[in-house]
């Protein structure tokens, strides 16, 4: 099974890419994306792809990315450290109200999420005040940053201290789901806010610029890439794990914070147990594999050394899992992050409609709104495909399903 369980997609001059896509389609513009990025001469043996696989912005969401010698900022790119968080709790069902959106409106007040568009009023996606909460996570954070901002002062203009502990937008989310016993769990989804955005937006441009000279002759601009040695690449090492602290203590900010607002939402008394799993799935980290020290992006994947938790989530309106890796070499170690968009944002807001969304939803507490039509669960893949075709890399330990989300 080990070996037979991928697919191979290779072409004169590129790197193998080996694809944990059976029964899971896959677009012809991914295939193509990934073929680029192949052909980069710096990439270690083979890409690995998962069954999530779509195309992305930059590089291919649910591809990992092995390269010796030098990192491509695009492959990350910009929601640096964008990942999940779950706890499981002492709470089962029976002690939820049977009216569930008194408890969907307690989240909502504890963590701010959302933006506001204009650029007058201040955003509610941003905190006003920061409770002390906030500051102990910050203080952690505060001296790295300023190493940073030393550097490019650029960053000091963007929404890092106002963002800790807050949702964002898009497919960020925060959910109360259920397992199979019927066990209440905590799980969300958000990254490194504003402040991770602009700093891969900026050495995006970094590298584009440092490659001037050399642009035309990648198979993409997205691609362009930092050398090992080179002026920006221990800067930008040093500001993607800065990034990546930051979203792990933004998830758990927000976790603290849902928990406190469901238990002033339930009299019960509860603890969480220990199954905390805190996980990235936008990063770049070094990692020994073949007996080789390489860096190992992750874009839209997740690590699964063998015995390590892992949160595969599937759309609003869908399950979720809790796995366990397997630790396949093969994949880098790697699992996929999700689902996996089965159409874009716009062509979901056009072929369907609110009453759609509704239909799709109607078991969870969510918003239904015209707004939300883009992460209707229909413009997923099928999250039981994608799990059957990543059998080798993960083993499913809960099945989680929605009875709450909060989307920004």
């Amino acid at each position: 099974m080990q070996h037979n369980d991928y697919q191979l997609m290779a072409r004169e001059n590129t790197a193998p890419v080996k694809m944990w896509t059976h029964g899971v389609p896959v677009e012809p513009e991914a295939r193509e994306q990934l073929l680029k990025t192949a052909q980069m001469p710096f990439i270690f043996r083979h890409l690995a792809v998962m069954p999530d696989v779509h195309l992305g912005k930059g590089s291919t969401i649910g591809s990992v990315i092995p390269t010796k010698g030098a990192i491509i900022p695009a492959a990350v790119g910009v929601d640096i450290g964008c990942g999940m968080i779950a706890v499981r709790t002492s709470l089962t069902a029976g002690d939820l109200p049977d009216n569930l959106s008194g408890l969907r409106s307690a989240i909502e007040q504890a963590v701010p999420h959302g933006r506001t568009g204009s650029r007058t009023q201040r955003d509610k996606g941003a905190w006003a005040r920061p409770p002390q909460e906030v500051d102990s996570h910050w203080a952690q954070l505060a001296p790295r940053f300023k190493r940073l901002t030393d550097k490019y002062p650029q960053l000091l203009k963007t929404n890092n201290y106002q963002h800790l502990g807050t949702l964002g937008t898009g497919n960020h989310f925060i959910e109360i789901c259920l397992d199979e016993q019927q066990r209440v769990w905590v799980m969300l989804h958000s990254g490194s806010r504003g402040v991770g955005n602009a700093i891969g937006t900026l050495f995006i441009s970094l590298a584009q610029k440092d490659m001037q000279r050399h642009i035309a002759t990648l198979p993409d601009r997205d691609l362009a890439y930092f050398a090992e040695g080179s002026k920006h690449y221990a800067d930008y090492i040093e500001a993607v794990e800065w990034a990546q602290d930051y979203a792990r203590h933004n998830r758990e900010v927000m976790m603290s914070r849902v928990l406190s607002a469901l238990s002033s939402a339930i009299a019960k008394p509860f603890m969480t147990q220990q199954e905390a799993v805190n996980c990235h799935h936008n990063y770049v980290q070094k990692e020994q594999h073949f007996g080789e020290e390489v860096l190992v992006t992750r874009k839209g994947a997740v690590s699964a050394q063998k015995g390590q938790m892992g949160i595969i989530p599937g759309s609003m309106g869908a399950k979720s899992f809790i796995v366990r890796g397997l630790g396949n070499e093969e994949s880098f170690c790697s699992c996929s992050h999700g689902a996996g968009r089965a159409m874009s944002r716009t062509a979901a807001k056009k072929r369907y409609t609110v009453e759609d969304q509704i239909r799709a939803t109607a078991h969870v507490e969510c918003r239904k709104d015209s707004e939300v039509i883009d992460e209707i669960p229909m413009a997923y893949k099928d999250i039981d495909a994608v799990m059957t075709a990543q059998a080798s890399l993960v083993e499913v330990v809960h099945t989680l399903r929605q009875v709450v989300c909060v989307k920004g």
